[in-house]
């Protein structure tokens, strides 16, 4: 009796070891790969507020995205059966960066989407406005030698020893005078909170002058605020929860909507994507064909997609079947134009 009872035992244990080999390999082992599909189309207007504008809008202006996500064994699989995932390597994507890296980079992108959208859309409604320096963004972490301290991707610098640093010349200064070894105390804001962190300078080496020179150890970028002479034609925006710089030509429309009297939808559900420059020049983006589902899948009527993606867009709409209709520009003026051809939908 006690052979056939430990003998059960036995099996029940290698039945649970195996059990949870299956479980770790098919969800939590990590793969070289990465999956794409159709993210969502969101609706911009509760993301971009212009102070005094004009509310007014039957229809919507919808940005579009991409889903991207770090493949498991499991996610792997089921892939095969979905038309449209997309697999490809991580390292494509990530290219030498970390993943928290890449991450903070399409913050940046997204960030400087928006000042670009508020510029391309000021230039078009003859809005007057300046740029100012705002905050100094990281985008990464330097790997020889690494910083040293509490300082991460994606945090925003607000100051050194007290002192307001809103661009990278008031940094420099600030470290001019320090010394490789010294510590310096760090006013961030990390994920919504203002903290400060003590860091010790490292030294660096200037890749132009081959000069060295003490340094935090981070890449950095300047934001820079869009400024409206008119406090009542300022615009603000809300947290998207979306890197990148696709939205754009989403963004500059419905800016430029509120700017203006009246209602450029017409009552319609109009999606696209885009990047946009101040002079309202539209860009080709990345993953169009994912953007053209996620588009259908929220009703979209209309579709404003970059002229170099085009043909790519096209091909996939059709696959899916979408009664929805593809609008080829190149620039701002492209888009707006389109619009007024449209009628008031009742």
């Amino acid at each position: 009796m006690n052979r056939i009872r430990k003998s059960g035992g036995f099996r029940a244990s290698i039945f649970v070891i195996v059990v949870a080999l299956v479980v770790y390999v098919a969800v939590y082992m990590p793969t070289p790969y990465i999956i794409y599909m159709p993210g969502s189309a969101d609706e911009v207007k509760p993301m971009v507020t212009v102070k005094e504008g004009d509310k007014e809008e039957r229809g919507v202006f919808m940005m579009t995205t991409v889903s991207a996500t770090y493949a498991n064994v499991f996610l792997l699989g089921t892939s095969l059966f979905n038309q449209n995932a997309q697999v490809d390597k991580k390292e494509d994507r990530l290219r030498g960066k970390s993943e928290a890296e890449y991450s903070a980079e399409q913050v940046w992108f997204m960030s400087d989407s928006q000042s670009s959208a508020m510029e391309a859309a000021y230039e078009q409604a003859g809005v007057k406005y300046s740029i100012v320096p705002d905050h100094i963004f990281v985008f990464g972490l330097s790997e020889d030698p690494k910083p040293k301290g509490d300082i991460e991707p994606g945090d925003i610098i607000l100051g050194v020893d007290g002192t307001a640093t809103p661009d990278n010349t008031v940094l420099s200064e600030r470290l001019k005078n320090k010394k490789v070894g010294d510590t310096v105390e760090m006013q961030l804001e990390r994920g919504g909170e203002t903290i400060s962190r003590d860091v010790q300078l490292i030294e660096v080496k200037d890749s132009k002058t081959g000069e060295t020179r003490p340094a935090l150890g981070v890449m950095i970028g300047a934001v820079q605020k869009v400024k409206a002479e008119d406090p009542d034609k300022q615009i603000s925006f809300t947290d998207t929860q979306v890197g990148g710089p696709s939205a754009g030509l989403m963004f500059t429309l419905e800016i430029y909507n509120q700017l203006t009297p009246g209602d450029l939808t017409k009552g319609h559900r109009i999606a696209g994507t885009g990047t946009i420059n101040k002079e309202g020049v539209v860009g080709a983006i990345g993953g169009v064909v994912h953007k053209i589902v996620a588009a259908d899948r929220k009703e979209a009527e209309f579709f404003f997609v970059p002229k170099d993606n085009y043909k790519e867009a096209e091909a996939k709409a059709e696959q899916i079947g979408t009664k929805m209709k593809l609008v080829p520009v190149s620039t701002v003026d492209d888009a707006l134009a389109y619009l007024k051809t449209l009628s008031v939908k009742s």
